[in-house]
């Protein structure tokens, strides 16, 4: 039997990837068409990442449709399928789409691990899986990651490994409450009352799974939920069947109230203490069960020591629009960590970094950033004067980035006349004198309408545009703004 060869032995390599979930696998591919030499590593026996385990449930909260205005083969269709991973090949587009039965809009964890999986096939993505990152070093050349394998020497590394650690609220009682990670089989909650604490995107999935099952759910945190928001999210479908359930008087409870213990009752159920927040008020619940669902935190382990700083109660990394460290230079981080760069923020809307249909676009974002930092030659389209609006026309009426970065990702044309996708955020503090870029922003309201920034001398000339019903930005009355900007 012939012994097949791990690929990346330990040694120097310019830039080293850990991690082959989504985001290791597109910033792996986007290193390889840039021609930058590069290992990637993984704990894992196959890609998948936290797909390979979560969601608790196996059904994602992400959408895609099948059948869309637009070929799957097509970049446009990359609005339409939030699951899939980005190429420049037509054959490597919508790998999750093809996986996928019809019975649901959004995949199971089986069909976005076959989808990832024949994306890294078919895209030569070679990774050395069992692999496993145990600790880091810093040397005046740059980095070592020392592994189960050895010691992988480099000036750049990408730490693709999620938000992936279970993490609970500092409250007392809370260390008796299984958190979402541990959440058993929906069929055990038959019958029961159920305790959730946290109203976000495990809060919502654990209520929607236990719906058929649980005879009556609270989900408990300070906050009051965003449904103008969520209407308009790639993550809604989770979400509205407990709302509605809670405002039609079926069982479920949304509550806003501030948790201040939970302590174990004479039965084996629980007991909650809490403050209203919206509605004032002291409110106390028992229920037979009880689910943390209070996130997790990205698994940094000796970052810290190095230096590494965090934001988001110590989660998540703290980083520039360029998804670098912003205490530790060289360190990057890819898949949903990106949302630790917080963008703008216009209208208190922060980008969709925490999903793949966000993070896919920031992954080859960071590999070109890295590509430069090296002096790798690339080769940027370059438009001429009578091209420029036709072309800002078609990205704002049809760019897949800009659509779903919505207010954080911008197409941009510099004054001569080369263009591409950046962070929003690092175009405005950058740019020269003479440059344009344009996005898609939404309101609080879910209003969805273009802008446009220009630089003019010294400052910064923001336009929006008038949002249309349907949503199309191609007509006379778009082309003629742009126009008149140039």
């Amino acid at each position: 039997m012939a012994v097949v060869e791990k690929p990346f032995p330990p040694g120097e390599y310019p830039v080293v990837v850990v991690g082959s979930g989504p985001g290791g696998l597109q910033t792996a591919y986007a290193l390889a068409r840039l021609g930058v030499e590069h290992a990637v590593i993984s704990q894992d026996d196959s890609p998948g990442g936290m797909f390979r385990k979560w969601p608790i449930f196996q059904r994602l909260l992400s959408w895609t449709k099948p059948d869309a205005p637009y070929e799957r083969t097509t970049r446009e269709y990359e609005w339409y399928d939030h699951n899939s991973l980005i190429a420049d090949e037509p054959e490597l587009r919508a790998t999750v789409a093809a996986e996928m039965d019809r019975d649901y809009l959004v995949p199971s964890c089986a069909e976005m691990s076959r989808g990832l999986a024949a994306f890294a096939e078919r895209g030569g993505v070679q990774v050395r899986y069992g692999c496993r990152w145990e600790s880091t070093r810093r040397e005046d050349e740059g980095y070592v990651l020392v592994t189960s394998d050895g010691e992988y020497r480099c000036s750049a590394v990408v730490f693709a490994i999620g938000v992936t650690e279970p993490w609970k609220s500092p409250i007392p009682g809370i260390e008796d409450v299984p958190h979402y990670a541990d959440t058993p089989a929906a069929q055990e909650f038959q019958g029961k009352s159920v305790l959730i604490i946290g109203k976000r995107n495990s809060g919502f999935e654990i209520a929607d799974g236990l719906e058929p099952w649980a005879r009556s759910i609270y989900l408990v945190s300070p906050r009051p939920v965003q449904t103008a928001v969520l209407a308009n999210a790639t993550v809604r479908v989770r979400y509205f069947e407990p709302l509605e359930d809670a405002a039609w008087g079926g069982g479920t409870f949304a509550l806003d109230a501030a948790v201040e213990q939970i302590e174990r009752t004479e039965s084996g159920g629980f007991r909650l203490q809490a403050q209203g927040t919206t509605r004032p008020g002291t409110i106390t619940l028992e229920a037979d069960a009880a689910v943390a669902a209070t996130g997790f935190r990205t698994p940094l382990r000796d970052l810290r020591d190095l230096g590494v700083g965090t934001v988001a109660d110590g989660r998540i990394p703290a980083l520039t629009p360029y998804w670098e460290s912003t205490t530790l230079p060289g360190i990057y981080f890819a898949g949903n960590t990106m949302q630790g760069a917080a963008g703008l923020r216009k209208n208190g809307i922060g980008s969709a970094s925490g999903t793949v249909s966000g993070f896919r676009y920031n992954a080859r974002l960071l590999a070109q950033q890295i590509a430069k930092r090296l002096g790798a030659r690339q080769e940027l389209r370059q438009l001429s004067r009578d091209e420029i609006a036709p072309f800002l026309l078609s990205q704002i009426r049809s760019g897949p980035e800009i659509w779903t970065q919505k207010g954080y990702l911008a197409r941009s044309v510099y004054p001569d006349g080369s263009t591409h996708v950046l962070p929003l955020a690092h175009f405005l503090d950058h740019c020269e004198p003479g440059s344009i870029a344009v996005t898609i922003e939404m309101n609080p309201e879910g209003d969805i309408y273009p802008v446009s920034y220009v630089r003019a001398g010294e400052e910064i000339v923001e336009r929006p545009l008038p949002p249309n019903h349907l949503n199309d930005f191609g007509g006379d009355e778009y082309r003629h703004a742009l126009e008149s900007l140039l």
